[in-house]
């Protein structure tokens, strides 16, 4: 089975545009290929995983892998599957966030001389006159196919800005570039992608010519019913800092029944034929499929002696009377408490556990948390200075903890 064969047996690929070359390409290990990552945020998130473990994938087959960093699209923002307009940043907390995403990215790839390429959109993109770019490229792109596009079909009702109407044209000049300077000759990003990157295979060939080998691939996404990376309404983090390994190892040990599968052959490097034999598994053998799951991925992020006292903690809460030491923890200021003492409802949004209030008092009042493994349904307690300082250990329904403490 050549790597292609994998990627479509792992369930990845969803839309090509030359199947037969890019077999022939990929399996080869003639690819030079790039995947672009907007840095809107100072970490990766765990949606990126497809995109990390895929580059990880065809590197080791041979091929070149660009991480392009979108320094220069960031400043304009996607607005494919967005219902407003992304915040703008500035040019510093765009460098910050790539430098954050290079740090995490070597984790997954080999960077170095005739090996992956990390490179910066805004080193082309920000030196570009708006007239020659529009006379160069502007005239290869349809306004009606645009407006038809996948990408901004979400905003058409709200309102597109002119800004935002861009973004298509510089991700499509990306891929132009790339293609002339760096001989990058395959694309992949995600399904929801589709349109904004045929403009780049279209354009080179408009400029170049028919017979340029420029290619598109796209993967699977969220669309596919895979919600990755998001938990009660917060980002699961690639830095400790911002989600612990224990919280991101209880992340993927949460996964829905349905879809464990699915991320175990998708994200992980387990043999197709060891999955395989997954497939069969129902019950506790299933929980046992997201803990095999958990394990792999927080080893992949955070190494293996995070990702083993991950499970352990997990296990032993679990049980019941386990230790907390690597327990997600919130630490409060004594500006947190109102005279002296500290509401459930507030330590259970603080810790994150519960999004609102409103949804903390229908958890609380419906059974689901307990405090000290004590149930607690009174939606009024609250907990003295002396209480929190020693720690209270939160727990809404049967997989989510939080160890709080008075700092």
């Amino acid at each position: 089975m050549g790597i292609y064969e994998e990627l479509v047996a792992r369930g990845l690929i969803a839309q090509v545009t030359n199947e037969e070359e890019i077999r022939e390409m990929v399996n080869a290990g003639k690819a030079v290929f790039y995947i672009g990552f907007d840095c809107t945020a100072d970490s990766l998130t765990a949606g990126h995983f497809m995109a990390l473990t895929l580059m990880k994938r065809l590197q080791q087959a041979g091929n070149r892998p660009i991480a392009l960093i979108g320094g220069g699209t960031t400043m304009i923002g996607d607005p494919s599957g967005r219902t407003d307009m992304r915040k703008m940043l500035t040019r510093a907390d765009i460098d910050h966030n790539a430098e954050c995403f290079r740090r995490q990215m070597e984790k997954f790839i080999e960077f170095g001389p005739d090996k992956a390429l990390m490179l910066n959109n805004a080193d082309w993109l920000l030196s570009l006159n708006y007239v020659e770019l529009l006379r160069e490229v502007g005239a290869c792109f349809s306004v009606n196919n645009m407006l038809r596009a996948k990408c901004y079909e979400q905003r058409m009702e709200r309102g597109l800005s002119f800004f935002e109407f861009n973004y298509m044209i510089m991700q499509s000049y990306d891929f132009y570039y790339l293609f002339q300077h760096y001989d990058c000759n395959m694309q992949f990003g995600g399904d929801d992608q589709w349109s904004n990157m045929l403009g780049g295979t279209e354009l080179i060939r408009k400029k170049l010519g028919k017979d340029a080998h420029a290619m598109t691939i796209t993967l699977l996404t969220d669309s596919h019913g895979m919600k990755m990376g998001k938990t009660a309404g917060n980002a699961v983090w690639l830095d400790p800092n911002k989600t612990s390994p224990y919280e991101f190892y209880q992340y993927w040990r949460n996964v829905e029944d349905a879809d464990v599968l699915k991320c175990i052959r998708m994200l992980t490097f387990l043999p197709l034929e060891q999955i395989d034999e997954m497939a069969s598994w129902e019950g506790s053998q299933l929980n046992r499929a997201k803990e095999i799951l958990a394990f792999e991925l927080t080893k992949m992020v955070h190494g293996e002696e995070e990702a083993k006292k991950a499970e352990a903690s997990a296990k032993a809460l679990f049980a019941g009377g386990g230790s907390s030491e690597n327990m997600p923890t919130t630490e409060l200021a004594e500006s947190d408490l109102t005279e002296g003492a500290v509401d459930l409802m507030t330590l259970l949004v603080k810790t994150g556990l519960c999004s609102t209030k409103s949804d903390a008092r229908r958890n609380i009042q419906q059974g689901g948390v307990t405090v000290d493994d004590e149930k607690v349904t009174d939606i009024g307690k609250s907990f003295s200075a002396e209480e929190v300082r020693k720690g209270l250990i939160l727990k809404r329904g049967k997989k989510n903890f939080n160890k709080v403490i008075l700092n």
